[in-house]
C-alpha cells in the first residue's frame, strides 16, 4: 500500500486534486468528511461540542451550526485548541478503520488539511502539496466561497505558512492556472509517481 499524504492551504485548490486522484483510481481518505461524519446530528461528538461552546452553535434541526462554531474557534486559539481535543482522536479512529480496509495494493490519499500543523509528514511515503500564492487564495475565497476579507484572511492566517508547508512536501503543485493545468499535473503526478512507486514498493515487499 501507497500511503500519499494530500494538504494545502484553504483555497489552493486541495480538493479539486484529491477529486482527481479518486477518478484516477485513488482511495481517498478525507478528513474533511470524517470530520463531519464524527459530528453529525445526535453523535457523542456532536453533544460534547455543545456542552462546551453552547446551544448556539446548533441549527434548529439539531445539527452543528458549522460557521457558528467557526466564528468561535477561527478568532480564538484556546477555543480551537478545545475543539480540537474533542474531534480530532475521533477522526483519527476513524482514519485508522479506512486505512485497514483499503486493499493491500492501493494507492491510498489522505486528504487531510492539517497534515503540516499537526506534524504528520513522516506517517506518509509521499507528502504531496497543492499551493497557491496568499493574494489568490484570498481572492478565491472572496469571489468562489463569498467569504468576508477579513473572515477570509482569518482563516488563512490560522493555517501553517507556504514556507512551512515547502519544507515537508515532497511533491508541491503550484495551482496559478485552470482546473484544467492542476488536473492535467495531477495525472502527470499520478502516471508518473504514484503508480511506478506502488509497484516498487510491492515488489520490496
Amino acid at each position: 500500500m501507497l500511503k500519499v499524504g494530500l494538504s494545502g492551504g484553504i483555497g489552493s485548490g486541495k480538493s479539486t486534486a484529491s477529486a482527481r486522484l479518486k477518478a484516477l483510481g485513488a482511495v481517498v481518505i478525507d478528513s474533511d468528511v470524517i470530520a463531519r461524519e464524527v459530528v453529525a446530528a445526535a453523535t457523542p461528538g456532536l453533544g460534547e461540542i455543545a456542552e462546551r461552546f453552547g446551544d448556539d452553535v446548533l441549527a434548529e434541526d439539531g445539527a452543528l451550526d458549522r460557521a457558528a462554531l467557526g466564528a468561535i474557534v477561527f478568532t480564538d486559539p484556546a477555543a480551537r485548541a478545545d475543539l480540537e481535543a474533542l474531534t480530532h482522536p475521533r477522526i483519527a479512529a476513524r482514519t485508522r478503520e479506512l486505512f485497514a480496509e483499503a486493499e493491500e495494493n492501493a494507492i491510498v490519499v489522505h486528504d487531510v488539511p492539517l497534515l503540516v500543523e499537526k506534524s504528520m509528514g513522516s506517517g506518509y511515503h509521499l507528502v504531496v502539496i497543492v499551493g497557491a500564492p496568499e493574494h489568490v487564495r484570498l481572492q478565491r475565497l472572496i469571489d468562489e466561497r463569498g467569504m468576508e476579507p477579513a473572515h477570509a484572511q482569518s482563516r488563512i492566517d490560522s493555517q501553517a505558512s507556504d514556507e512551512a508547508r515547502r519544507a515537508v512536501a515532497d511533491v508541491w503543485l503550484e495551482n496559478t492556472g485552470t482546473t484544467e493545468d492542476l488536473e492535467a499535473a495531477v495525472d502527470a503526478l499520478w502516471h508518473d509517481r504514484l503508480v511506478p512507486l506502488e509497484v516498487e514498493l510491492r515488489a520490496e515487499g
